[in-house]
């Protein structure tokens, strides 16, 4: 596997990660504990060397999941997860409240790391921009932890150019967390530009669609009403139907390069930036390695020059997420 830098400060991680969080929630059904053990171990000795994991998967779970699944390989692995949120009322499972004071992210960076099994956390994210914490108080606390060595970098996820600067000054922004991909393509105005000038690393999460990229999906498959999926306007059968043009785009270049259609929209995001590091999810080994084998596709002028003006004429149709959590990003 090909190697990437995050940041100024050189944070080397393998040109594709894992993101973990279907592992043990958001996708229906929970996959059984000992295969995704398997999974994460298989993703190490494939080359993964960047794991992606938050505090609020589960909660809790995820993270003590790859605690317990890269422990024997902690001296070759970055682990990144996220704080920022706080638990809701009694009895809920999902967090729903967002707190990021400076005394909440000290507390709560110790059960992190008592779950991840590690003396400091690689990459530590704010999950979400709180909007009653100025970002240069979250900024200053991360920053306190890394003096005190239980941090190594500090991230932002789903974050506005102006926080982003305005954070930056206060404590180095390792790496952005942001969706990107062909089918949300927003960071491109803005986030990008300015995470060339600050020398910030790009992690796009999502960047498969969520599995609509990869031309598994169609406007006839059914999701459970547990899967987050179900919620998301975009994931409407006739959004489904009306995007399925950008799907076949893929599907056109994939036979083109004698590659899947996820592996082409893996291998755009890479050639966008050499420091852009994708993480797509999964808890299967082959859509693992057909994930990694997507830094192998090499996408020519011609390709890409294709690819744009094909998607051009493509509107993509709805939105990303429910209103209020799409309220939550881009702040």
């Amino acid at each position: 596997m090909k190697k990437r830098t995050l940041g100024n400060n050189g944070l080397d991680v393998s040109a594709i990660g894992l993101g973990c969080m279907g592992m043990s929630w958001s996708y229906s059904p929970i996959p059984d504990r000992n295969e995704m053990v398997a999974v994460l171990r298989a993703a190490v000795e494939l080359g993964v060397t960047f794991f992606d994991t938050a505090e609020v998967y589960g909660p809790h779970v995820n993270e003590a999941l790859l605690g317990e699944a890269l422990a024997p390989f902690r001296n070759e692995v970055v682990i990144a997860t996220k704080f920022g949120w706080a638990p809701g009322a009694e009895g809920e499972t999902r967090w729903s409240r967002l707190d990021s004071r400076p005394e909440h992210v000290a507390r709560v960076v110790e059960g992190s790391l008592t779950r991840l099994r590690v003396e400091a956390i690689d990459l530590y994210y704010q999950h979400r921009v709180d909007p009653e914490v100025p970002i240069e108080d979250v900024a200053g606390a991360v920053k306190d932890l890394i003096q005190q060595g239980k941090v190594k970098h500090f991230g932002l996820s789903e974050a506005a150019a102006s926080t982003i600067r305005r954070a930056h000054a206060i404590q180095p922004v390792t790496a952005l967390q942001s969706e990107y991909s062909l089918w949300y393509r927003e960071p491109e105005a803005e986030i990008l530009p300015l995470l060339e000038e600050l020398g910030i690393g790009f992690v796009p999460f999502s960047p498969l669609g969520k599995g609509f990229l990869t031309g598994t999906i169609d406007q006839t498959t059914t999701f459970d009403r547990s899967d987050f999926r179900a919620t998301v306007p975009r994931f409407d059968p006739v959004n489904r139907q009306a995007n399925q043009a950008l799907v076949d785009l893929l599907q056109a270049i994939a036979v083109r390069k004698d590659a899947t259609s996820g592996q082409v929209a893996l291998a755009w995001l890479l050639a966008q930036k050499a420091w852009i590091v994708p993480i797509p999810g999964t808890t299967k080994r082959y859509r693992l390695e057909e994930n990694i084998e997507a830094s192998d596709v090499e996408l020519t002028e011609r390709d890409i020059a294709d690819i744009e003006t094909a998607a051009s004429q493509i509107t993509i149709h709805g939105a990303r997420y429910p209103e209020a959590m799409e309220r939550m990003s881009n702040r």
